[in-house]
């Protein structure tokens, strides 16, 4: 596939986008660059996005896309996103390929990380 055809970037709401980048850098280790006090942009080694401030969260049953990250170690994952201020709003569970759990970053958004081991 031709990178004209791949997703490029992806933006998140955050009523806080510091509050995101201080999670997501703990948790993924991701690199961030700030743009004043209502945008970061994140790369995560592979793929580019942004955190915008705004007053709405990420929900599955708000009909929003689910964002999937990939760990091998669930317990650990799970355990280290309520360290950061996260919550679990679905325990681990098994899917075709996998065992996932799905979460809420501390602005609120929903998502998962799965591991096929």
């Amino acid at each position: 596939m031709t990178p004209e055809n791949m997703i490029d970037y992806v933006e998140i709401p955050a009523k806080d986008p510091a509050r995101a980048r201080e999670f997501f850098t703990a948790l993924f280790g991701w690199k961030f660059e700030d743009y004043g006090p209502d945008y970061c942009s994140f790369h995560d080694g592979r793929l580019g996005g942004g955190f915008r401030r705004a007053d709405v969260a990420v929900a599955v049953d708000k009909g929003s896309p689910l964002l999937v990250f990939y760990k091998q170690d669930l317990a650990t994952a799970s355990a280290r996103v309520v360290e950061l201020g996260g919550t679990i709003s679905r325990d681990v569970f098994p899917f075709p390929g996998g065992k996932r759990f799905h979460f809420t970053d501390p602005n609120g958004n929903e998502y998962a990380i799965w591991s096929d081991k």
